[in-house]
């Protein structure tokens, strides 16, 4: 009796929970059964991995404090996500199971949704996609709800996130259109409308009305329950006043913040206070006050997380205050704290390198600068300012490392001979010093060390062992190998110095690693020797001359960088002086003084009148002079600008006058000296060179233009040329010309020397002549070979035996009579011989018998 009671309980059982699968029916055990499946199984499990996902988006996620905080902690890409990407796996477990629950369990009967949780799926579904930075589909979902579920209890909060939507798809008058309306219609939750007016204030952000902003974040910092977010928008309400320059204000609003205290994240409240002090001016009065709270900060164990942050804020309190090297101190404590943030390392270097351009320490100054650019994004104006001033300081380093070596050389050739010997014998004395000091420290360092490990445990038990059991002999013997022979490999002849080590100090000095500065550094025993370096102070006069040359014309350059570039008329003027007290070539005195007078006239100085006398008076014919005199008219004469000149040098280049355009170019470059012109002038007679003289002078030219002017356009193309197109141009071989059916671009080539012009333009007419008459479709030109020799080509024959039978016919047909010397080239072979100058080369290879 039992068992059929069983059996029957079963099977009513079964049927119930049949009946209840069922999606089509509209009974209260289907309603209650998919709602609880959804609710408790699919959505669950969907909503744990979400959270999930959104815990490690905030744990990736790094606010930046130097711009308005966005409302919502949430990093963005930017870039337009497809659902086929690979995008964060929990947001796609989360959608995942979203989809299984409207799949599985909605219960759309006569377009009434009857399953109660299935908003809650589309809600997951769209928030996932939202996270996921999939606008477009989380914008369905959420329109979806609106549409289709109008008595659900998800409305409002749908309607917030499809405005935050819009605002990331940069629709925010819509937005906010639309949330206006919700609000006036709706009766929202105290949380909801907080939400709703914290979306607002991002939409104003954004269309850049902060004061409107202000107002909505002020209410929705009211009416949220959660602390954090009543810290954030307290911060995002001082970081608006600050755009505002209402500083007063915004310290009220940062003072929020900071009376939130442990509530919300302790770092709204640091970045709080540095806000403060830097809306503070400093004055005699508050100095002290604003010292000890910076102190009080820094010294604060809570705040060791963000002590990079307040270093920086300290660093810049010294420099405030004229205290240099505290402040260089703090900066370098802030970079040594720093967490990742690549902002706050771009504005400690740059104030490092600030410090010592100012210390003309530019070598330095241009390391900080480089490690700027690294820190930051390259396509911004900032990176493009830096990259800007770094490239003119490398030029400042280079020619002020030119100017110290000439100085020095040249002081220590004008000595008498007592006062060289004097100046090495000191020299040799302080390194002998330092040496002596140096070992005497070290000894120090490997006793200290011994005397602490043999109090140490481990010292105690190996006391009195053989060297090899004894750890503290063992370690120091170690280190010392490694210090004398680098990393050797266990082997035979592991002495052998053609083994490649690297040994320590070759790791702190790659240029010795590389073997290059190994055979220039002078040994202990050279070091040591007054020969050493008395054989090496020059004797030959043109070198020294040479010397003084350079160290004129570095001058010269950096006067103008400083003026033009760094706008340091102090040290421009200096520069420039010193060029002209020191005997300079020709070309750099009227330049030196121009730019001279330009410097005086601008600082207000008597000395711009005398310069001008000068020029006037002594450089009368020159364009300087007629500027100074009327400036109007020179500004008038277009013909005579740099540009014009160099607009009708590139003419005559186009016109292959080649041997014109080097010899002007040259006479526009020491014309122009100084100008930013000249790098122009240089390229074009680099390549004029090349066109006339061949491979080997065009090389070196473009050489010449790479070194000189290496921050300009011409020198990093010429640098371009010279690693990709030259290697390329550098091969002589000759392509085979073997049989007489070859294929490939041919040509026919007639010879003619440089003074027979007349002759072979009217060839070339009368090979325009033929073509057309025999409806041929080559092209005839007229090619500069030489100083020597010119030739008129035919191009464009398919084979050999077209452009044999080309020239024959030109030979024996009665209309034309042509007879001049000429010889057929492989187009290959022809840019060869014209790139090269080797025609008697090609001449000997084509007659050389092939095997």
């Amino acid at each position: 009796m039992k068992l059929r009671y069983k059996i029957i309980l079963l099977a009513v059982s079964v049927v119930t929970m049949t009946s209840g699968c069922s999606t089509k029916k509209d009974a209260f055990i289907n309603r209650n059964w998919h709602g609880m499946n959804t609710k408790y199984n699919v959505l669950y499990n969907g909503g744990i991995a979400f959270e999930k996902g959104r815990e490690e988006l905030n744990a990736g996620y790094q606010d930046d404090y130097w711009e308005i905080l966005p409302i919502e902690r949430l990093s963005v890409s930017g870039q337009v996500k497809l659902d086929s990407e690979d995008n964060n796996p929990n947001f796609i477990i989360a959608e995942e199971k979203a989809t299984k629950a409207i799949q599985k369990h909605s219960m759309d009967i006569e377009e009434v949704e009857r399953n109660p949780q299935t908003d809650e799926a589309f809600l997951l579904l769209g928030k996932a996609r939202y996270f996921d930075e999939r606008y477009i589909p989380a914008l369905e979902a959420f329109n979806y709800i609106l549409k289709k579920y109008d008595e659900s209890d998800k409305l409002n909060e749908a309607s917030i996130w499809r405005e935050k939507v819009n605002i990331r798809l940069e629709n925010e008058e819509l937005a906010i259109k639309n949330l206006k309306r919700l609000m006036r219609i709706e009766d929202l939750k105290d949380q909801e409308y907080a939400d709703a007016r914290a979306m607002m204030a991002q939409a104003y952000i954004n269309l850049k009305a902060p004061d409107t902003a202000i107002q909505q974040l002020k209410i929705a910092s009211y009416y949220t329950k959660k602390n954090p977010e009543k810290g954030r928008y307290y911060f995002i309400i001082g970081q608006l006043y600050n755009q505002l320059q209402y500083k007063d204000s915004a310290n009220y609003a940062f003072d929020k913040v900071i009376e939130l205290n442990r509530k919300s994240p302790r770092v709204y409240m640091i970045n709080a206070h540095l806000q403060k002090i830097r809306n503070t001016e400093l004055t005699d009065e508050n100095k002290e006050e604003l010292f000890e709270y910076l102190t009080h900060l820094e010294e604060d164990r809570e705040n060791r997380p963000y002590l990079d942050k307040i270093y920086r804020q300290v660093a810049e309190y010294h420099l405030a205050t004229q205290s240099d090297s505290l402040a260089v101190l703090y900066f370098n404590r802030s970079l040594r704290a720093t967490q990742n943030e690549p902002k706050l390392n771009a504005l400690n270097y740059e104030n490092l390198a600030v410090h010592y351009f100012d210390l003309d320490q530019y070598r330095t100054a241009g390391a900080y600068y480089d490690s700027v650019l690294t820190n930051l994004s390259e396509n911004t104006k900032k990176y493009r300012a830096i990259k800007k001033k770094l490239d003119n300081l490398e030029d400042v380093v280079k020619y002020e490392n030119v100017v110290q070596y000439a100085d020095s050389v040249i002081t220590l050739y004008n000595l008498p001979k007592d006062d060289q010997i004097a100046f090495f014998e000191a020299h040799i004395t302080a390194l002998k010093k330092a040496k002596e000091a140096a070992e005497k420290k070290e000894v120090e360092r490997i006793t200290q060390g011994f005397a602490a490990f043999a109090k140490s445990k481990g010292g105690k038990e190996n006391k009195g062992k053989f060297y090899f059991y004894n750890i503290t002999s063992l370690g120091y013997g170690k280190n010392e190998f490694t210090n004398k022979w680098g990393n050797r490999t266990l082997e035979d002849d592991w002495r052998w110095s053609n083994k490649n080590t690297i040994s320590l100090a070759e790791e702190d000095n790659p240029d010795r690693a590389n073997g290059g500065a190994l055979d220039l550094d002078p040994t202990d025993e050279e070091r040591f020797s007054l020969d050493f370096y008395m054989d090496r102070i020059p004797t030959d006069v043109s070198l020294i001359d040479s010397l003084k040359t350079e160290r004129n014309f570095a001058n010269y350059q950096l006067g103008l960088i400083y003026k033009e570039k760094f706008k340091e008329n102090l040290l421009a003027a200096g520069k420039l002086e010193e060029v002209l007290k020191s005997n300079p070539e020709e070309r750099l005195v009227l330049p030196s003084k121009y730019n001279l007078y330009k410097i005086y006239e601008e600082e207000g100085s008597a000395l711009a009148e005398v310069i001008k006398a000068d020029i006037v008076k002594n450089h009368s014919g020159s364009r300087y002079a007629e500027i100074l005199l009327n400036p109007a008219a020179v500004i008038e004469d277009n013909a005579n600008t740099p540009d014009s000149q160099y607009e009708r040098l590139y003419k005559m280049f186009q016109e292959q006058e080649f041997l014109k355009v080097i010899a002007e170019s040259e006479e526009n470059i020491n014309k122009y000296t100084g100008d930013p012109i000249v790098p122009k002038f240089e390229m074009l007679k680099a390549n004029a060179i090349g066109r006339l003289q061949g491979f080997e002078n065009f090389k070196e030219a473009l050489n010449y233009v790479a070194l000189t002017y290496p921050n300009n356009p011409e020198g990093k193309k010429a640098e371009q040329m010279v690693a990709e197109q030259l290697p390329k141009l550098e091969p002589k071989e000759f392509s085979k010309e073997t049989g007489t059916s070859g294929s490939g671009n041919w040509k026919v080539v007639f010879p003619f020397k440089r003074n027979n012009t007349k002759e072979a333009l009217d060839l070339k007419e009368r090979l325009e002549k033929s073509i057309e008459e025999l409806r041929y479709k080559n092209v005839v030109s007229q090619d500069v070979y030489d100083l020597e020799y010119q030739f008129i080509v035919v191009h464009g024959f398919k084979s050999r035996d077209f452009a044999l039978g080309y020239a024959e016919l030109l030979k024996n047909n009665k209309d034309y009579r042509i007879r001049n010397e000429n010889f057929v080239i492989l187009s290959s072979n022809y840019k060869i011989v014209q790139v090269h100058k080797n025609l008697s080369a090609y001449k000997n290879f084509v007659l050389t018998p092939k095997p």
